[in-house]
């Protein structure tokens, strides 16, 4: 039963941290595209608007990888995760259908239009149809996310004889205090993903010195909204989510902070350290005392629960992978707030451009922000294991158990043989889009 858990985990767990990867970039995408093309209507500089066509080109190859990568996984909640979906499907296939309906249609018809439409429908419409796009993409999220947040805090629901999970208020779906904190530190992250690819990207054709002026507006606009949205992810949207772990899930929070036993007089912010499962302590830790009281409660002595208040049996199923993966999130974070702050300083003094260790880091900083955006889901999803539903439904209960661990592991293989082709597939697309650069002028 064990291995058939740990297999169905794994499938799950490759899917969807695969899959993640495209539309963290085409969320934050979408408003950048906006942000070009209003530009281009305010100004009528054409360079603005081959700013914009050029990067739903890249936007369209992700959001076609996004497709391909997502229906998987749908499936997987009938193959893998069938008695979840037996118990659960009449809350969360609420919202996976309306995501599935409203903003998967509404984005990709639009993005057609975007594409191809413009010469027919004049810019103001093809505006419109850009903002379209973009909302469909942000609505898709909010719908995952309600869904999501949902099995972290789980609202308006009650549970009949047969164990099934019924709607008794479907407005506590989109009023779960889990949702908007949730939401908005999650598209303030793509945002952060979307603002340093667009600042690689210039970084690159600088560096190389290809298509000047278009590096220089890829730089100037990812550092600028690259700062933003990196101070949006720590503060007050990581903030705010990390209350509500506190306020709901203290066994999460102290396994996410490496607190063993409850301090007295306050609890120290660990800055580095190794969880010592077997000693239940961190071991080779650096740390500042207090600061993580304050940070949580606004108060220096506050008390924080360690992992030695509760129950083992509702410990996070993975201790260690659950601590590394916030700090590594939060640690990113932190580099990322740091690079921007000296970008924009930069670009004030007009020195960005032809500070030449600058570009490279941001060139170089290109992966981190996805390696950061999927250590915040597995945060968020190793927080609330052992359970499916927080407190109402174990992972175990929710395996399909007659889809033996061999199956699984079989399709496993498969599907690491299969992404592997469709990521390199992407890239050469990608590259090829990026090697050629903004089209100029083609009104």
């Amino acid at each position: 039963m064990e291995d058939m858990l740990f297999y169905d985990r794994m499938q799950f767990a490759f899917t969807i941290t695969f899959h993640y990867l495209f539309p963290q970039l085409t969320m934050g995408l979408s408003l950048l595209i906006v942000y070009f093309k209003w530009k281009f209507l305010r100004t009528k500089v054409d360079q603005y608007n081959d700013a914009a066509k050029f990067w739903m080109k890249i936007f369209a190859l992700n959001f076609a990888m996004g497709v391909v990568t997502g229906i998987p996984m749908e499936f997987q909640f009938g193959t893998n995760w069938a008695k979840f979906s037996e118990l659960t499907g009449g809350i969360i296939g609420q919202t996976l259908a309306m995501e599935g309906m409203f903003s998967f249609f509404l984005e990709s018809s639009f993005l057609g239009l975007f594409l191809f439409g413009e010469k027919l429908l004049g810019h103001k419409l093809h505006f419109v149809t850009g903002f379209l796009v973009f909302l469909g993409s942000w609505a898709s999220g909010y719908l995952i996310i309600a869904t999501h947040s949902w099995m972290q805090y789980p609202v308006g629901y009650e549970v009949l004889e047969n164990g099934k999970f019924v709607l008794n208020n479907f407005g506590a779906l989109f009023s779960n205090p889990w949702l908007l904190p949730s939401y908005l530190h999650n598209q303030a992250a793509s945002m952060v993903t979307s603002s340093f690819v667009v600042a690689a990207i210039g970084a690159f054709y600088l560096l190389n010195d290809k298509h000047h002026d278009f590096g220089k507006l890829f730089v100037k606009t990812g550092v600028i909204f690259g700062l933003i949205s990196s101070l949006l992810v720590a503060f007050p949207t990581g903030d705010l989510a990390a209350k509500n772990v506190v306020k709901h899930q203290p066994v999460t929070f102290a396994a996410m902070e490496g607190i063993f036993e409850t301090e007295e007089g306050g609890s120290e912010i660990v800055l580095i350290g190794q969880p010592n499962m077997l000693e239940k302590k961190l071991d080779n830790k650096i740390a500042v005392p207090n600061i993580l009281s304050f940070l949580t409660y606004q108060d220096w002595n506050a008390e924080i629960k360690g992992l030695n208040e509760f129950d083992p049996s509702v410990y996070p199923t993975n201790i260690p992978g659950l601590y590394y993966a916030y700090h590594i999130m939060v640690g990113l974070g932190t580099i990322f707030i740091g690079l921007m702050l000296l970008a924009v300083i930069q670009l004030f003094r007009k020195k960005l451009y032809t500070t030449k260790w600058i570009l490279w880091a941001l060139l170089f900083m290109l992966p981190f922000p996805y390696i950061a955006n999927t250590t915040g889901w597995y945060t968020a999803e190793l927080g609330r294991q052992p359970w499916l539903v927080y407190n109402l439904l174990r992972t175990s209960a929710g395996a399909s158990p007659t889809v033996s661990s061999g199956n699984t592991l079989f399709t496993l293989l498969g599907f690491i043989g299969l992404y592997l082709l469709l990521g390199l597939l992407f890239l050469m697309l990608a590259g090829k889009i990026i090697n050629k650069g903004p089209q100029l002028n083609q009104h």
